[in-house]
């Protein structure tokens, strides 16, 4: 399969860059210039620290997203925020891995995880500019991400402690059958072949597997994982 270039778009001026291209865009936006400078029109702003994450799929780096969070932000607030926005399908534990260091929900709670630290910790106290990390959702049908801090800075304090700067726009994954865009997969058939069960509308009709199998193509790399069909529409960051 001819590998694809991952594009997305930037949350402030709405343009399309490549995913190399993102990190070097998003620091000389001038959309996001103005919208800073207009914030800090009003006298006495209060304003915050705040990191600039880069989270993408791990062995799926055509998903990914750019991040501005709060750097009194907990691990605890990130992994709710993964969960809402890519992951969530049935309230599997989940776990940061920093510096070696395993950071979960629930530590000591089960008898297997007693050398994990909580998630109730800031960022700004685990991870500095320039450091990586790593996220698993669901240790069984495991999805696992790859984070880094690509920059610190000074920025104005919003309701928002995460927001979305820049994501990729959803990849097109051809149909195993004809070739055509996929919109669906077929759960059994990734279970028999997980290189097998991409489908389109058309190819959908005519699939033997039935209905009950198909969950719908989303821009997750969670997609295709557990009966995860997108993010909850009634979630918003």
């Amino acid at each position: 399969m001819t590998r694809q270039t991952s594009k997305g778009m930037c949350t402030f001026c709405h343009s399309e860059f490549s995913k190399s291209g993102m990190t070097r865009h998003l620091g000389s936006c001038e959309q996001r210039a103005a919208m800073q400078a207009e914030a800090e029109i009003p006298q006495k702003v209060q304003k915050t620290r705040a990191f600039h994450l880069v989270v993408e799929g791990y062995r799926l780096p055509m998903y990914w997203m750019h991040l501005e969070v709060s750097a009194g932000t907990t691990l605890a607030m990130l992994d709710h925020f993964l969960r809402g926005t890519w992951l969530e399908c049935c309230g599997h534990l989940s776990a940061f891995t920093i510096g070696g260091v395993r950071y979960s929900v629930d530590a000591a709670l089960y008898e297997w995880d007693t050398d994990s630290k909580n998630m109730q910790v800031p960022l700004d106290k685990v991870l500095n500019p320039g450091q990586t990390c790593s996220y698993e959702y669901d240790f069984g049908s495991t999805t696992e991400l790859a984070l880094k801090v690509i920059s610190e800075r000074e920025v104005i304090a919003k309701k928002k402690a995460i927001e979305i700067i820049a994501r990729n726009t959803l990849p097109m994954v051809p149909c195993d059958v004809c070739g055509k865009p996929a919109t669906h997969f077929c759960n059994q058939c990734l279970y028999d072949d997980e290189d097998k069960g991409c489908l389109c509308d058309e190819c959908v009709k005519v699939h033997e597997c039935g209905e009950e199998m198909l969950t719908p193509m989303v821009n997750s790399p969670r997609a295709g994982v557990c009966g995860y069909t997108g993010q909850d529409p009634a979630y918003v960051w």
